[in-house]
C-alpha cells in the first residue's frame, strides 16, 4: 500500500523533474481559473447574506435553515459527482457545474420568502459541491502529469478569488442592490468558465469511464499524459526497492480514504468555526469594534492564502506526512493562543497562526484521497470535509452556551491536533502497514 508520503516519494525520487509541456501549463492556468471563480462567486453571495435576509424577512432561525440548503445540496451531490466524473470525465463535469454555479448565483436575491431562498440555495449548493469534487478530481490527474504536489496552489487561487469577491462585494454593497450585484457576477463567471473550460475539454487527462487515478484519456496528446514512471502503480514500485523495509499487510483503500477524509473534516471544522465565531470572539469577549473583528478574520484568510501559495514548496521539501503534522500542530497551538489570550493583538496573531497551519491540511488530504481511488476518493473525502464545516459552527454555538466561547473555540485546537495525529499514524500507509521508504535522492529541482 502506498504511504501517505507517496507524492513526496514520487517527486523527490529523481534528481530532475522535467519542465511541464505547454499543454500542461495551459491546463494548470485553466484549472486555477476554475478554483478562483469558485471562491469569487461564493464570496459574492456570502457578503450579501445580511441584505438578502432583510429582503425575505427571515428570522435568524429561518435564515439558518435556509442556509442549510447550501450545505445539504453540496454534501448530497458530492458522491453522485464522483460517479459522474468517472462516467463523463472530470473535465466535462467541471465545466457543466461551473456554468450552473454562475447561473445560480443570481437567484437568491430574487426570492421573497425563507422557503424559496432555501430551495434556491439547494440548487446553488448542488452546483458548488459538484464543482468542488470535479475540479479537485482534475487537479489530482494534473498533479500526476506534472509530477509536482501543486494542489495547495489551486486552493490558494480559491482563497484569492474569495478575497477578491468579498472585496468587490464590499465596494458595491453601498451602491447596488443584491439583485443587481449578483446578476453582474453571472456573466463574469460564465465568461471565465467558458474560456477556461475550452482548455480543459481540449486536453482531457483521463478518459471517461477510467477508474484509475492518473490514467490518461485514450486520445490525450502525448504532452498532457503523465510521464513514464509516474502515477500510483509506479509509485508503489518505487517503494519496493532495496531501501524499503518489508511490507506488512496493506490497509484497504476505503479505510485510508476515510482517515484522510477525517483530516479534511478536522481542517474544515476549524475554518468554519473561525469564519462564524472568530470575529464574535473579538467583539464579545475582548470588546473590539467591528473593524477589528473583521481584521481578525482577514488575518486568517490572508494567512491561509500565503500558506497555500507556499504549500507546493513545503510538501516537496518535507513530504506529505511532515507537512500535515506540522500544519496540524501549528494550527493547534495558534488556536489555543487565539482562544485564550487576553489581548486583541495576541488573539489576531493566534488566528493568523491557525490559518497558516490549516492552510494545506484540506487540499493535501483531498489530493491523497484522489490518489487512492480517483474521483470517488475525492468525493468521499470532500463529503467528510464539508461535513466538518457544516458541523463546526453549530457545535461551537452549543458549547458556547454551556462553557463560553473561548473554551468552545479550543475544540478547533483539539481537532487540529487530531488531524496531526492521524497524519502521523498514516505515515506507514496504515497501522501495521509498510514502513516509509528511506529517501537518499536529492530534492527535485524547480
Amino acid at each position: 500500500m502506498p504511504t501517505l508520503n507517496k507524492i513526496g516519494t514520487t517527486f523527490r525520487g529523481s534528481h530532475h523533474t522535467p519542465a511541464p509541456s505547454p499543454a500542461l501549463r495551459r491546463l494548470r492556468v485553466a484549472l486555477t481559473v476554475f478554483f478562483a471563480v469558485d471562491g469569487f462567486l461564493f464570496a459574492g453571495w456570502v457578503v450579501r447574506i445580511p441584505a438578502i435576509k432583510a429582503q425575505v424577512g427571515a428570522s435568524a432561525g429561518q435564515l439558518g435553515l435556509a442556509l442549510l440548503g447550501v450545505s445539504a445540496g453540496a454534501i448530497a451531490t458530492m458522491m453522485i459527482t464522483g460517479r459522474l466524473c468517472r462516467r463523463l470525465g472530470s473535465e466535462r463535469v467541471t465545466v457543466l457545474t461551473g456554468i450552473l454555479l454562475a447561473l445560480s448565483i443570481a437567484l437568491p436575491p430574487r426570492t421573497h420568502s425563507a422557503l424559496a431562498l432555501g430551495l434556491v440555495l439547494l440548487l446553488f449548493g448542488i452546483a458548488y459541491g459538484g464543482l468542488n469534487v470535479a475540479m479537485n478530481s482534475v487537479a489530482v490527474d494534473l498533479i500526476a502529469a506534472l509530477r509536482r504536489p501543486v494542489m495547495s496552489g489551486f486552493h490558494a487561487a480559491y482563497s484569492l478569488g474569495g478575497l477578491l469577491g468579498a472585496g468587490l462585494g464590499g465596494l458595491l454593497a453601498p451602491h447596488l442592490s443584491p439583485r443587481t450585484h449578483l446578476l453582474l457576477l453571472t456573466p463574469i463567471g460564465l465568461v471565465a468558465v467558458v474560456l477556461a473550460g475550452r482548455v480543459l475539454l481540449a486536453h482531457p487527462l483521463r478518459g471517461p469511464g477510467s477508474g484509475t487515478p492518473g490514467a490518461p484519456a485514450a486520445d490525450a496528446p502525448e504532452d498532457v499524459r503523465p510521464a513514464a514512471g509516474t502515477g500510483p502503480a509506479s509509485t508503489a514500485d518505487a517503494e519496493s526497492g532495496p531501501d524499503a523495509a518489508p511490507a506488512g499487510r496493506p490497509a484497504p483503500a476505503g479505510l485510508l480514504v476515510a482517515l484522510v477524509g477525517m483530516i479534511a473534516g478536522c481542517s474544515a471544522y476549524g475554518e468554519g468555526a473561525l469564519a462564524e465565531w472568530g470575529p464574535l470572539h473579538i467583539q464579545q469577549d475582548l470588546h473590539g469594534g467591528p473593524g477589528i473583528a473583521a481584521a481578525g478574520y482577514a488575518a486568517v484568510a490572508c494567512a491561509m492564502m500565503l500558506g497555500r501559495l507556499s504549500g507546493t514548496a513545503l510538501i516537496e521539501r518535507l513530504g506529505q506526512t511532515r507537512a500535515l503534522v506540522l500544519g496540524g500542530l501549528t494550527a493547534s497551538a495558534g488556536m489555543l493562543l487565539g482562544a485564550l489570550a487576553p489581548s486583541i493583538p495576541l488573539v489576531v496573531a493566534g488566528f493568523a497562526l491557525t490559518g497558516l497551519g490549516l492552510a494545506n491540511l484540506f487540499p493535501t488530504a483531498i489530493a491523497r484521497a484522489g490518489e487512492l481511488t480517483g474521483p470517488g476518493g475525492v468525493a468521499a473525502a470532500s463529503t467528510v470535509g464539508y461535513g466538518g464545516m457544516l458541523l463546526g459552527p453549530p457545535s461551537i454555538g452549543f458549547l458556547t452556551d454551556a462553557l463560553g466561547l473561548p473554551t468552545a473555540l479550543t475544540t478547533v485546537s483539539v481537532l487540529a491536533a487530531v488531524a496531526a495525529a492521524i497524519a502521523y499514524v498514516l505515515r506507514n500507509g496504515a497501522p501495521g502497514g509498510s514502513r516509509q521508504v528511506r529517501r537518499s535522492a536529492a530534492p527535485a529541482r524547480k
